[in-house]
This record gives structure tokens, C-alpha cells and sequence, in this order.
């Protein structure tokens, strides 16, 4: 049985998804949930689904071991970034070499790097007129948005979109194909 460790900084609409997609799963569970925030949606969400989490504090995680002890301890075998907004440090990218990945809102390596999440790649996005965005699953290294892209998913920027529509529609793309992409390479 693989376990996946799902990071989550925010509501944890993706996290719910992964959790409803691996359960009672014969080969992939989330076993953890981690979070940044101790007030972040997706808590209530592990709650639900009697899914143990750790949150975790910006110093160990930046200067300690990046709780790679800890991931360790609970069996963690693969790491799932979804809508977890700080950098992953070197030393857990170490622990769990190609074990880490990461979903981002926009067709990589454009609109990628520090600071371009969630509605503020989709303006950016808008504001340069661009036809198409989409989505990229990637593996994570020690830059931001860097690691090799794994799988990417299309949609069309319409006329009149919003930060909000557009990010409707990107939604919907990592919904759709994030747990999928990560069974795929779990198997």
C-alpha cells in the first residue's frame, strides 16, 4: 500500500478530491494531511474522513528537517502538493527524491515562480490576452514551478473572463485529472 502525505494550505477542494478518489482504494491511500494553517479548510476535511494531519511550523520546516522525520515515522511514500503555498525546502526534496509533486494553475513554464498563484496567475494570464491556460502537474524541486512537467490539461481563456471564471475553469481541470495523474504514477 503506497501512502500519500496530501500538503494543503487553504480549503482543500483538490485534497477532498484525492481523499474521495484513494478511498477504499487497494493500492493508494492518504494517510496524512499537512497543513501550514491551523485554521485551513482542509483540517475539517481530514476530520471527515478520519484522515490523522500534522501541522507544521515555518522554522522547523524551513531550517529543521522539514519534518522528513516525521513524514518517515508515518510511512509516507509520496508527497502531494495541493494549494500548499510555501516552498518545499531542500531537505525534504532530499528525503523524497521524485516523491514530491505539485499542481499549478497555469500552463508551465509560463506564469510560474514566486508569487503567481491562484488568482493572481489567472490575471496575469487576462492580462496578456493569452488564448488558452490550463493546468501543470509537475515534480517539485528547489525552485518554484520548476520541476519536470508530468502532465498538463488545456482550457480556453474567453473573452470577458475574470480572475474568478478563468480559476472556475482551472478548478475543474485539476479535479478532473490531479488524482488520476497521481494513480498513474503510484501504479
Amino acid at each position: 500500500m503506497k501512502r500519500i502525505a496530501v500538503f494543503a494550505s487553504g480549503a482543500g477542494s483538490n485534497a477532498r478530491k484525492i481523499i474521495e478518489h484513494f478511498k477504499g482504494h487497494e493500492a493508494v491511500t492518504v494517510a496524512l494531511i499537512v497543513s501550514n494553517k491551523p485554521t485551513a479548510g482542509v483540517l475539517q476535511i481530514a476530520a471527515e474522513h478520519h484522515i490523522p494531519t500534522l501541522i507544521i511550523e515555518k522554522e522547523q520546516f524551513f531550517r529543521g528537517n522539514a519534518y522528513a522525520d516525521e513524514l518517515k515515522e508515518a510511512g509516507i511514500d509520496f508527497i502531494v502538493l495541493a494549494g500548499f503555498l510555501w516552498k518545499v525546502p531542500a531537505a525534504l526534496i532530499k528525503a523524497f527524491p521524485k516523491q514530491i509533486i505539485n499542481i499549478h494553475p497555469a500552463l508551465l513554464p509560463n506564469y510560474g515562480g514566486k508569487g503567481m498563484y491562484g488568482n493572481f496567475v489567472h490575471a496575469a494570464v487576462i492580462a496578456n490576452n493569452e488564448k488558452e491556460s490550463g493546468i501543470s502537474i509537475h515534480y517539485v524541486d528547489e525552485l518554484y514551478d520548476h520541476g519536470a512537467v508530468i502532465f498538463q490539461a488545456t482550457c480556453e481563456v474567453k473573452p470577458g473572463d475574470t480572475p474568478d471564471t478563468l480559476a472556475a475553469r482551472i478548478h475543474g481541470l485539476e479535479h478532473q485529472h490531479y488524482s488520476n495523474v497521481i494513480e498513474q504514477l503510484l501504479s
